[in-house]
């Protein structure tokens, strides 16, 4: 495996086999995007009010959301990178609201388990640098989920 991945659901609401294939899509998207090997982040599963909590704490968004990603890895200014010391890369932190998932998945017409998936790749394309902050930001961003997740064979009429 590429990923080492520390998946927690606070809500206690997901099956084993949800958060399996959530993995199992994180790891098919770290080879797609060919993610250094052991490379670290972790997935968590929270409630709207935990994720308003994050949102208004880190973001000044005093609202609930469906995913908000941390990377680790980006430089800031006044860093230091350190030469020579062979670790796997740390990527950061995915954070996914399930009401929310549950609530979009029935808005756009498929399945949880898409919507989930969806809201993963998303949140993992940012730890690798993505963004859609410009036209041309977003259209590269959701072009890449889309093939993830077709590839994946979690397309939007999918119903697993």
């Amino acid at each position: 495996m590429r990923l080492i991945i520390d998946c927690i659901d606070e809500t206690n609401e997901l099956t084993e086999e949800e958060q399996t294939k959530v993995v199992d899509l994180l790891q098919f998207a770290a080879d797609v995007e060919n993610v250094k090997q052991d490379a670290e982040l972790s997935v968590t599963f929270v409630t709207n009010e935990r994720i308003q909590e994050i949102n208004r704490d880190y973001r000044d968004k005093n609202q609930p959301t469906d995913v908000i990603s941390f990377a680790l890895e980006e430089m800031g200014e006044g860093e230091i990178e350190i030469v020579g010391l062979e670790q796997p890369p740390m990527l950061g932190d995915i954070i996914i609201s399930i009401p929310r998932a549950r609530e979009q998945a029935i808005e756009y017409g498929h399945s949880f388990m898409r919507e989930l998936g969806f809201l993963a790749v998303h949140g993992f394309l940012h730890l690798l640098g993505y963004d859609h902050m410009n036209d041309e930001d977003e259209k590269r961003m959701f072009t890449k989920q889309k093939e993830i997740l077709d590839s994946y064979g979690l397309k939007r009429s999918a119903d697993l």
